[in-house]
């Protein structure tokens, strides 16, 4: 691969790069994992190739053709591999986003660390979306679902910090199960203020359990951004995990010297169990979409909602900020959403 040993351009994400794609002549540099390299031909018949590049807020597709300087190093890249590519960035419309005149070269295993790092502005708000967690659920009262909630914060949470909430819809990016979860505590606290006969402890802990299972479908490995397929993910899908996560967090909370203070309180220990396992196995609201029952609890209902308000609104954001404007304030139709969406109204400014 190439160097260059010219004054650096500057280093920005993919999430910048699609902010300021063709709007400057200069050069800026990318570093990326190599998610999946695809060969495919033209109408014509000419090879090119697909490689599809992540980082850990972001993924865009790379399409070089046989005539690209480039096309031979692209044959050989492999999935994993962390490269730069300088170059000057032109949204193209047809292709998307190109680099013209590019310069590409492995990372160093410094540059490697820094990247898997993050993004700083998006490690910094995860970072603060995972404190937040931790501080709504050292605040819940009922010792049961607090006690579980910090287990699995102790367990599992290196794990859950790697997680995804999704693969293509919604905060599919490392992290973003955090991020999605601090969101929809942030809905259901707000909720819970507004209707005050929910139970706000159990919404707190259905919220960080309901997506659990995901850590064993959508997670990534600490060394990358591409997400692996998962045997137990595929098998039992999230839900089915999700519940066995909890009840198996639940027999050894109750093994500790603590709980022999819980045989006395109402509910009881079980009937706090079970409702929690339902907020699990309803919350995606339909059987159409895996639920292998409906919401039948306040509890249960609010966080369905709570939760497609979340990954709605996350794909409006993704929407303006990656789709073609196709006239002012209208934005091309993205997948799965089923219209083109509008900018929307601003609020007034105060006096």
């Amino acid at each position: 691969m190439e160097s260059d040993s010219r004054e650096l351009p500057d280093l920005i994400s993919l999430t910048q790069l699609r902010q300021i794609a063709g709007q400057v002549p200069q050069p800026y540099r990318i570093h990326v994992q190599v998610d999946a390299r695809t060969e495919k031909t033209t109408a014509s018949g000419s090879p090119f190739y697909e490689v599809k590049l992540v980082d850990g807020g972001d993924s865009l597709l790379w399409r070089l053709f046989d005539s690209n300087p480039l096309f031979q190093e692209a044959g050989s890249l492999k999935p994993g591999t962390f490269i730069e590519i300088t170059a000057q960035w032109m949204d193209t419309g047809k292709y998307g986003i190109e680099p013209r005149h590019p310069h590409m070269r492995p990372l160093a295993e410094e540059e490697k660390a820094a990247l898997l790092s993050g993004d700083p502005d998006l490690q910094a708000r995860q970072r603060a979306d995972y404190a937040d967690i931790g501080s709504y659920v050292a605040a819940m009262h009922d010792p049961r679902l607090r006690g579980v909630c910090s287990l699995f914060l102790e367990r599992h949470g290196e794990r859950f910090r790697r997680t995804a909430a999704a693969r293509e819809n919604h905060h599919a990016r490392r992290g973003g199960l955090v991020e999605h979860v601090a969101q929809m505590m942030r809905s259901a606290i707000a909720l819970a203020g507004a209707y005050p006969q929910l139970n706000r402890d159990l919404l707190i802990a259905g919220v960080l359990f309901h997506d659990c299972g995901k850590l064993w479908e959508n997670s990534y490995p600490e060394q990358g951004f591409a997400m692996p397929f998962h045997l137990h993910g595929e098998m039992l899908g999230h839900i089915t995990l999700g519940l066995e996560l909890v009840n198996k967090l639940w027999r050894e909370l109750l093994e500790r010297p603590e709980a022999a203070q819980w045989a006395t309180l109402e509910p009881s220990n079980d009937q706090a169990r079970l409702h929690l396992l339902h907020l699990i196995a309803s919350h995606h609201g339909e059987y159409q979409f895996g639920s292998p029952v409906l919401p039948k609890t306040p509890e249960a209902l609010v966080l369905h909602h709570v939760d497609n308000i979340d990954a709605k609104l996350e794909m409006f954001r993704r929407g303006y900020q990656t789709s073609r404007e196709l006239g002012p304030g209208i934005f091309e139709r993205f997948r799965p959403w089923p219209v083109n969406i509008i900018a929307p109204l601003p609020s007034v400014a105060s006096a």
